[in-house]
């Protein structure tokens, strides 16, 4: 009798052990279709890189590269057009990255330590600025800039890739100065230290994820930056690669698909690269600035 009670119970744990199982393995199954979608387009570019032109333009198309060749990169890579393109972005986003910390730094810390009037208000604006997209900002921007002479620079780029990502940038900051405790500071002042001394030998070594967050984040924008490289540069020899590339690679009556492809995987795989590394840096600034110890 016992045995013929326990049998129903085991069936009914295996059952129940069996379910969250079957469940975990649809997760899986839904997030590998996901990952597929967001990664085709990825594929699609490398492949298309590699055929020629006269092979893209055949069908049905190709869904796998059959006869494989380098050319297109080969091409790009003696181009001096691409080259400059590319030593424009890498100043570009260099530039705007430092730029970007060194001001959201000093803006965090001022926000975060001192309550003055209106410092309410100027959080708020900050916070606003991010419900705006950059495509409405582009007008003010122009005529900004024209009034400074700044137009066909990589300046006015370092300047509009900094505007960009500096709201954000400060938030972060103010938080992650937030969860410093303020007797780290006034122990230093006791020991006879500076308020600037005592932010960058205290403060910024125990920011370093923020830092490191926005960092990447900056430089993310900065270099896939197209509005602005598109509308305050007209000068070829100043342009970015985004916007260099679409106008250099496609034509109104022509384009070389096999080239912009190419030039796109060139310009996108080092960041990847550079991504896959620095990830956890970023997940680590965006999550350790919201816990207050």
């Amino acid at each position: 009798m016992r045995t013929a009670k326990a049998m129903p119970l085991m069936n009914m744990t295996k059952t129940t052990s069996q379910q969250p199982r079957r469940r975990e393995g649809w997760s899986y199954v839904f997030l590998g279709i996901i990952l597929l979608f967001l990664l085709f387009p990825v594929y699609w570019i490398l492949v298309t890189s590699l055929h020629t032109n006269s092979d893209l333009l055949k069908l049905p198309p190709k869904w796998f590269p059959v006869h494989v060749t380098f050319s297109s990169y080969i091409e790009i890579l003696h181009s001096s057009v691409f080259l400059t393109f590319y030593e424009n972005t890498i100043l570009v986003a260099v530039g705007a990255t430092i730029l970007c910390i060194f001001v959201s730094i000093f803006a965090g810390y001022a926000l975060s330590r001192f309550k003055f009037r209106g410092s309410n208000v100027l959080t708020l604006l900050f916070l606003s600025a991010q419900m705006f997209p950059t495509v409405t900002l582009v007008i003010g921007l122009y005529s900004q800039y024209q009034a400074l002479h700044l137009l066909n620079t990589l300046y006015v780029l370092i300047l509009a890739s900094t505007s960009t990502s500096l709201p954000f940038s400060i938030m972060l900051m103010r938080t992650f100065f937030n969860g410093i405790s303020k007797d780290l500071e006034e122990a230093a002042e006791i020991d006879g230290a500076s308020r600037f001394k005592t932010l960058f030998t205290i403060i910024v070594p125990l920011s370093k994820p923020g830092i490191m967050a926005i960092a990447i984040y900056t430089f993310l924008i900065a270099w896939d930056d197209f509005l602005f490289g598109l509308t305050l540069v007209s000068d070829i020899g100043k342009r970015t690669l985004s916007p260099g590339l679409s106008l250099t690679f496609l034509g109104e009556y022509s384009a070389n698909w096999s080239g912009a492809t190419a030039a796109a995987a060139a310009a996108t795989i080092p960041l990847l690269i550079a991504f896959m590394f620095l990830q956890r840096y970023m997940v680590e600034g965006l999550t350790a600035g919201g816990v207050k110890e």
